[in-house]
């Protein structure tokens, strides 16, 4: 994994900041090694620390993977259409998509940004009402952008109000006029809308009890993986992408959980939804992020169909937990506690 300039003595910075802060006799017990791998720095703990300072290590250091990433020229041709929508956009005056792709930008790079910013207004909606139904809490203008790869500052405040001044989507937003904030979130509205409503339906359906849906997945290591081949086991589906806080918080809990049960007939199957979510990370950053954070369970790609067939899945982490018959028997949204994840994958195992 490939750091930008500066990025490689951050990290070490950041390990000496940590050594320092613990105590002699704990720092001795718990930091057994310590690695740099092209440029960036793996510590593997042990003792009271290890999944706090292991999380933040691995988020701090990829933000800086993703950081560099960013600076390419198509993050400076999303900056110009950003700032463009910032001054033309008026409160519930309708944005016409065709016009800016006519009239304003004209070149095949602008259209390509502009294209990809416009297909994520229509996800924005569901992802709102679902992380709303799923953890009682309304998204930030951070999460909906870290959500979908919005890396201009104010852009996802400029999508949601050009979302609100389109008569496509429902009004089911209450927003705070002087932060751009979320304040309330009306999931009836959405339910009732004709687009969107059917969608949400099935993502807030209960799925325990339910048999696992057949799905087929491209490991990143270029094999396959489906449902069939993990038959007579149990194991925890994992959606997630690279760098999103949460899935990095919950990383390595999933890495102790296929320490502790892997013996037993269970496995951990994370399917990574970077390519759906049009996100700059290569499959070498992934395999890199993946051994950093202890992964030794499959890692697939995330394709349109499993993404459909598990509820249009928009929040990440989400996760269900499947027995050996192939029934679903928990379902989980965001991040979970390793005491919650080990116990009910103890549960399914007796």
């Amino acid at each position: 994994m490939e750091l930008a300039d500066g990025g490689s003595s951050f990290c070490r910075s950041l390990h000496r900041s940590l050594r320092r802060a613990a105590d002699p006799a704990i720092t001795r017990k718990t930091f057994l090694a310590r690695e740099f791998l092209d440029g960036t720095i793996t510590a593997h703990l042990l003792g009271r620390v290890e999944a706090r300072m292991q999380a933040t290590i691995l988020l701090l250091c990829f933000s800086f993977t993703i950081s560099a990433a960013q600076e390419r020229p198509e993050l400076e041709i999303e900056r110009r259409i950003v700032e463009y929508l910032k001054e033309h956009v008026k409160p519930g005056e309708r944005v016409v998509v065709s016009d800016l792709h006519n009239n304003v930008f004209k070149t095949p790079e602008e259209r390509k940004v502009l294209e990809r910013m416009f297909n994520t207004f229509f996800k924005i909606p569901l992802f709102v009402a679902q992380y709303k139904a799923a953890t009682n809490d309304i998204p930030t203008l951070a999460d909906i952008a870290r959500q979908f790869n919005l890396p201009v500052e104010g852009e996802a405040a400029v999508l949601l109000s050009i979302m609100e001044s389109d008569p496509r989507v429902p009004r089911f937003i209450t927003r705070d006029p002087a932060s751009g904030e979320i304040t309330a979130v009306d999931i009836e509205a959405v339910k009732k809308d004709r687009r969107f409503g059917q969608v949400l339906e099935r993502t807030l359906t209960g799925w325990p009890g339910r048999d696992v849906p057949p799905f087929t997945l491209e490991l990143i290591d270029g094999s396959t993986l489906s449902s069939s081949d993990l038959g007579g086991r149990s194991y925890l589906l994992y959606f997630w992408f690279t760098g999103c806080p949460p899935c990095v918080r919950i990383a390595p809990h999933l890495a102790e959980l296929q320490r502790r049960f892997g013996s037993r007939d269970f496995t951990v199957v994370a399917v990574n939804a970077d390519r759906l979510l049009e996100l700059d990370v290569t499959d070498d950053q992934r395999s890199a992020y993946a051994k950093k954070a202890g992964f030794t369970f499959p890692v697939a790609h995330m394709n349109r169909r499993i993404q459909e067939d598990f509820g249009a899945i928009g929040v990440y982490p989400t996760l269900f937990l499947i027995d050996a018959a192939g029934v679903i028997r928990k379902h989980y949204v965001n991040y979970q506690p390793l005491e919650v994840l080990s116990r009910d994958v103890e549960d399914i195992l007796r």
